[in-house]
């Protein structure tokens, strides 16, 4: 299969190599350098095993020679589904030392989805553990081989028919492949907000400039350990700083099976945890959490919010609750990632998700007609850089929508600008919905209920909540009064979807309300819907 790209004009690789942004690092590089230099230094703790980085990188080493004797070559894929256990970074590490690209996928994701990854990369094997939150992945491996029935199937525990990450490690035949740092590194998902996932490649240079102003800004060093609470195949907790760049600054890393303050609150108290990331339902929870709390949490030091606006009411109750430095952080994983710096003033970190890690950022923030809005005002965030993509992944007709002709990224998020150039988001122009940081894509959703032999039509929007900012509420005409919303909601996820995009509520109409385009447009009929429900539910 021909390895994805991911370009930059000849004008911009010059630009970005000169200043130094761009480097002939790798990420397996990372942890090469301290597995040579402190090899007995903690790199990762889970609930059952804690690796230095000599072990991390010996297990990434073995990980990848057994990729090679199965016969995956450089530039194939992996999709790995794995939950926050050290095997990721074996498997993660492994792969990229191997030249074979890791395709991240969210515990949370089911059948559909997985197929949708592996037909949409072009998978050649699949890793996942055995078991998580209850859930038997090697069920799911099953159906997603019948599918595909030469799909190598990895399994970190008991592999039952499968292979297991021991017998693969096991089978390491000794040489390794150096990927080029200008090569794509891993295929991420898109948040998405029509339809299935974009894969997004990503390059081993545009990333690793990223994870290293990351640390910087976030000022991370040999002592810090960073708490993996949110999933660890997001990008947030991947790069910013998340882990990746706490392996940059020699730091160790330790994973929770959960966010909620009775995971997370203990490995707090036991580790020394200095840092972590959770998005705003978290926060908030914490907030309200910690001040009862037996634990001693005095070594958190940081706690980024991002993932989704953090009310400034929310975010006000975050540094006295739980005596921590408040860091907003708004990034996508197409590139742009922004922070309130540690030293910026209280209403800086509280009322913006501040400003890009380089000044190499290009942002414009425009109307629906590309033009630039005045100073201050609400527009949509139009971005390019060095580490901000050019294209996804073999989808021409997405990347004419979302990319501009001279390379900016139309991120369809709605912000403004401060005097001092700290951003502020209000929310998306597009009709995706941000259920706490995860994004629900409302097409996809519309489909599934609407493959019910009861639903004539289903139409997704957000509704306003005060934990989660938003949940989604599917509004249906019905085909037939026999279907409930119960019903409904079984019926979408018995499709084999995440949790997440199962609707929060479902809304029965018998006609849908007259729109400006007479409803033809499906985005302003959601439009029309959305600020109906938003005043039935206004407190």
């Amino acid at each position: 299969m021909t390895r994805p790209l991911q370009r930059w004009p000849d004008r911009f690789v010059s630009r970005y190599s000169d200043a130094g942004y761009w480097t002939d690092e790798t990420i397996p590089d990372l942890i090469g350098r301290w597995a040579q230099s402190a090899p007995d230094r903690v790199a990762v703790r889970d609930a059952s095993a804690t690796l230095s980085y000599g072990q991390l990188a010996e297990r990434a080493d073995a990980f990848a020679g057994g990729l090679l004797s199965r016969g995956l070559v450089a530039g194939d894929r992996v999709v790995l589904q794995l939950p926050n256990i050290a095997e990721f970074f074996v498997a993660m590490f492994g792969c990229m030392r191997a030249d074979v690209l890791p395709v991240f996928c969210l515990p949370a994701h089911r059948e559909q989805e997985v197929l949708d990854f592996v037909e949409a990369s072009g998978a050649r094997a699949y890793a996942i553990a055995e078991r998580h939150a209850g859930f038997d992945y090697r069920t799911l491996a099953r159906t997603v081989r019948a599918r595909y029935p030469e799909l190598d199937v990895f399994v970190a525990g008991d592999a039952e028919e499968f292979t297991s990450f021991t017998a693969l490690e096991a089978a390491d035949v000794g040489h390794r492949h150096r990927a080029n740092p200008a090569d794509v590194a891993f295929l991420q998902l898109s948040g998405g907000s029509t339809g299935r996932s974009k894969l997004i490649p990503r390059t081993h240079r545009d990333y690793l400039y990223s994870v290293r102003e990351s640390a910087r800004i976030c000022r991370l060093s040999e002592s810090t350990v960073y708490l993996g609470a949110l999933p660890v195949a997001h990008n947030f907790p991947m790069s910013s700083p998340g882990f990746l760049g706490t392996f940059y600054a020699g730091g160790a890393v330790t994973l929770a099976s959960a966010p909620s303050p009775d995971v997370a609150f203990p490995l707090i108290e036991r580790d020394r945890v200095t840092i972590c990331g959770v998005v705003p339902p978290i926060a908030i929870l914490w907030a309200r959490t910690a001040p009862d709390t037996p634990h001693d949490l005095s070594s958190l030091e940081v706690l980024q919010v991002g993932g989704a606006r953090f009310a400034p009411e929310a975010a006000r109750r975050v540094e006295p609750a739980l005596g921590v430095t408040l860091q907003q952080v708004y990034g996508m994983a197409e590139g742009l990632v922004n922070y309130t710096r540690l030293d910026d003033p209280e209403p800086v970190r509280v009322l913006t998700q501040g400003r890009p890690i380089s000044e190499a950022d290009e942002l414009r923030i425009v109307d629906l007609d590309g033009r630039e809005v005045a100073p201050g005002e609400r527009g949509q965030l139009l971005t390019r850089g060095p580490y901000t993509i050019r294209a996804y992944l073999a989808d021409e007709a997405t990347n004419s929508r979302a990319f501009t002709s001279d390379g900016f990224y139309r991120t369809g998020d709605l912000v403004s600008r401060t005097d001092e150039g700290n951003l502020v988001v209000h929310g998306r122009i597009t009709d995706a919905i941000n259920r706490g940081g995860e994004k629900v894509p409302v097409e996809e959703v519309e489909n599934h209920l609407m493959a019910h032999p009861a639903v004539h039509d289903a139409v997704v929007v957000p509704v306003p909540d005060p934990l989660l900012g938003e949940k989604s509420c599917a509004v249906v005409i019905r085909g037939s009064d026999e279907v409930t919303p119960l019903a409904l909601r079984r019926w979408v996820r018995e499709r084999g979807v995440a949790s997440f995009k199962v609707p929060d509520r479902v809304a029965f109409v018998d006609a849908y309300p007259e729109t400006g385009v007479g409803k033809v447009s499906r985005s302003e009929l959601r439009r029309v819907l959305r600020e109906q429900l938003a005043e039935e539910v206004r407190p």
